[in-house]
């Protein structure tokens, strides 16, 4: 145990344990190996003699170093097809196996590329990064055996650090005697290096032995590389349940820094590797314990960034043949409404909310005008409703097959979790930005469920997101602007927990600010019917009974992978516009559209609390767009046109006029109506505040005016219900609260 506090680096040699080599074999074995290697790349070739083949690395060098690009991708299967003992070796043992792979690289290299031109004689380094098809190991199953050998992890990319300088080869000098020692190699990694402690220079003429520590390195003429590290968690399906993901520190070099951002779900090929942990100042009397204590990181060798999978969306290239069956797809009669019944398809009903949230997941068209404006393209919709009526599963849903979905809920979110936060990295101990849960969603929608349950300055903090569908901050000496291009799906209860017809407008808390950001509003009442009824529970009890209703699907239907693609591939490639002749009409039924409320607000004497404003024009031409690009067409014809007016009209406008009595039991005519609020004014007139009148002399009163008793009663008992009149003696006196 002497030699164990010599600050030294340390390799495990798990595998020349038996047969220690002396010097010379192991030069002439490294000698070997590296000729196997340069053969390798020299040779391997794929193809056979008949189809023509292709010296498959010789060219790859070639046309890299002409891209004055010094790397190349190698991979395990093809060195284990052309020598398994060669790839066995750079899985055992990869800290002394890949330096000769690289050297053998920059050989092959200087042969392919001779001559070169004047002023690039002498020959660069290549990089040589590792690929292979094995099955990953999870960051959990990283133990100790593994130490310096090669593995391969799969996770989530947390965040990045800015790439810096590392030096491998050092020059040092003495202080005493200005010695100079060039070319000091340093192991790769994030170990460090010990300098020498005594100065070996011929201190011949007489001087003072030199001290001890005499060396200090000169910058100036030291070989640096850049590196970064990286922060890799392990994906979310793989953390078993109720635990917390595990994180593992990632060392990139050359060429692979910044080739991902943090948010990216990457395949890691790397060297598992200790590093000293840095000595942690102990507490009170006792040594810091653990002298052979070493933290493990990983040194990357080969970074493949995932494109499947939840995240990153169908953003990856479509094959011709699967944009051969989307056009079909796209070209078929009513591709409308099969998109329509393929949106949660286990959910009964709803067909109009249905379409609505098809156009949500397509999206109308970006506009930018020539003087730097944009309007956006995006189209915000908000779910009010009943209780069981399938709000949140519709958003679940959603949030599965757009190509990014963020799902969060209105009270366990605040305004920083949902726009941007200013937070002190734990490293730099500088102010760091994250992006919250819009910013993750540029490109796709954030779900908001609960929606009324927010506080109302969180809920402020939204407005700018959904209208410039920007968010900016000047926070902490940060001042920055972010983009946040994303539609927002809300779904809120009402006021009172379920959707009270005789109040009307009061059933809505939110702003007319907010409202008039949504572009639909839809209202989803549990409406009483009992043939709907019926068909409800056989569905719910199909749904139950049976799991093979929902895999084999209704005729029609698209599976969710094609719809997810479909989505993808139209938001990339379609962004179609509105044709004159729509645009003329559009105008027309808008003018129509805002008389038509200003004529609901003159008979009700109060102005709705959906307002109808430009905002909303431009909602109908999104909408015309949305339905023009399922089609994968350039322009937004007439009929488009008509079927979004008629999405706005059965969602906003009548959210808008749903009236003030609408729909009260017995009382659905518009004379009886009137009525009722001809008797509650002569009510309040009659009866001030805070006095109190028996209740047979009201409906005495009344009665012999020839209003029916009926309705009299009904007054009185809504006047009860909004707290206006308190019953007082037994119930035989009503006293006037407000």
């Amino acid at each position: 145990m002497s030699g164990f506090d010599d600050p030294g680096v340390y390799y495990s040699d798990s595998l020349g344990a038996g047969e220690r080599l002396g010097p010379e074999e192991g030069a002439q074995k490294r000698v070997q190996v590296k000729k196997r290697f340069r053969e390798f790349l020299r040779q391997f070739r794929v193809g056979t003699d008949r189809t023509g083949f292709t010296y498959k690395y010789r060219d790859e060098l070639k046309r890299h170093y002409t891209l004055e690009e010094y790397w190349v991708e190698v991979e395990m299967e093809d060195l284990a097809s052309f020598d398994e003992d060669l790839s066995d070796c750079l899985y055992k043992l990869p800290t002394d196996n890949l330096p000769l792979l690289e050297e053998a690289a920059k050989e092959v290299a200087d042969e392919v590329t001779r001559p070169r031109p004047i002023g690039e004689e002498t020959v660069q380094d290549i990089q040589v990064m590792l690929k292979s098809d094995a099955n990953h190991a999870s960051i959990r199953s990283l133990k100790s055996e593994q130490v310096s050998r090669l593995v391969k992890v799969h996770g989530i990319i947390i965040s990045a650090t800015a790439v810096k300088a590392k030096a491998t080869k050092v020059c040092l000098k003495c202080r005493s005697c200005n010695n100079v020692i060039n070319n000091i190699p340093l192991p790769p990694g994030l170990q460090g290096y010990a300098l020498p402690r005594k100065c070996n220079g011929d201190n011949n003429a007489g001087r003072v032995k030199c001290p001890v520590d005499p060396y200090f390195i000169i910058p100036d003429r030291c070989v640096c590389v850049d590196f970064q590290t990286l922060r890799l968690q392990e994906s979310p399906d793989a953390v078993p349940h109720g635990e917390m993901p595990r994180h593992l520190q990632l060392y990139c070099d050359r060429y692979l820094c910044d080739r991902v951002v943090p948010g990216n779900r990457v395949t890691i090929m790397g060297i598992y590797s200790i590093k000293k942990m840095a000595a942690v100042k102990a507490k009170g009397k006792e040594k810091s314990a653990g002298v052979g204590i070493r933290a493990s990181y990983l040194r990357v060798v080969g970074i493949q960034v995932d494109t499947e999978g939840a995240g990153r969306g169908a953003t990856g290239s479509v094959s011709p043949q699967d944009e051969e069956e989307l056009r079909l797809l796209a070209a078929s009669p009513n591709v409308y409404a099969s998109l329509a019944s393929s949106v949660a398809p286990s959910i009964y009903g709803s067909d109009d909310l249905k379409k609505a949230i098809t156009c949500l997941l397509f999206g109308g068209s970006r506009k930018r005008l020539p003087d730097g404006l944009t309007r956006r393209g995006d189209i915000n919709l908000l779910m009010l409703g009943d209780p069981g009526t399938a709000k949140s599963q519709l958003l679940k849903f959603v949030e599965r097959c757009s190509p990014i979905g963020v799902y969060t809920s209105g009270k366990g979110s605040s305004a920083a979790g949902l726009t941007a936060s200013v937070l002190r990295d734990p490293t730099t101990r500088g102010f760091i930005m994250e992006g919250g849960a819009m910013v993750l969603a540029d490109g796709g929608v954030v779900c908001i469920d609960e929606f009324d349950k927010m506080r109302e300055d969180d809920r402020v903090a939204i407005h700018e997101a959904m209208e410039q569908q920007t968010i900016s901050i000047a926070k902490a000496g940060i001042t920055t602007t972010l983009n946040s291009r994303c539609s927002v799906l809300a779904a809120a209860n009402s006021v009172f927990g379920r959707w009270d017809d005789t109040k009307g407008g009061d059933n809505i808390d939110f702003m007319p600010t907010i409202l008039s950001r949504f572009d639909m509003i839809f209202i989803i009442k549990d409406q009483h019917d009992q043939q709907r009824d019926m068909t409800l529970a056989r569905h719910v009890m199909n749904v139950h009974l049976s799991a093979q209703t929902q895999t084999e699907g209704v005729e029609g239907e698209i599976p969710l992978a094609t719809l997810k693609k479909y989505i993808a591939y139209a938001r990339a490639k379609c962004g179609p516009r509105l044709s004159a002749a729509a645009a003329e009409k559009l105008k027309n039924r808008y003018v129509v559209m805002r008389s038509g409320a200003r004529e609901h607000e003159r008979e009700t004497d109060k102005r709705p609390s959906i307002p109808i404003t430009v905002r909303q024009l431009e909602a109908v031409v999104r909408i015309a767009e949305s339905l023009a690009k399922m089609k994968l067409q350039a322009m937004a014809g007439e009929e488009e046109v008509d079927e979004a007016l008629r999405l706005f009209q059965v969602s906003t406008l009548d959210a808008a006029l749903s009236g003030s009595l609408s729909g009260v039991e017995g009382f659905t005519t518009q004379e009886d109506q009137e009525m009722i609020s001809r008797i509650e004014k002569q009510l309040k007139r009659r009866f001030a505040i805070g006095s109190q009148v028996s209740e047979h002399s009201i409906v005495q009163d009344f009665t012999k005016q020839k209003y029916p008793e009926h309705a009299i009663y009904k007054v009185l008992h809504l006047m009860l219900r909004r707290g206006e009149l308190q019953h007082r003696m037994q119930r035989k006196v009503l006293y006037r609260v407000k």
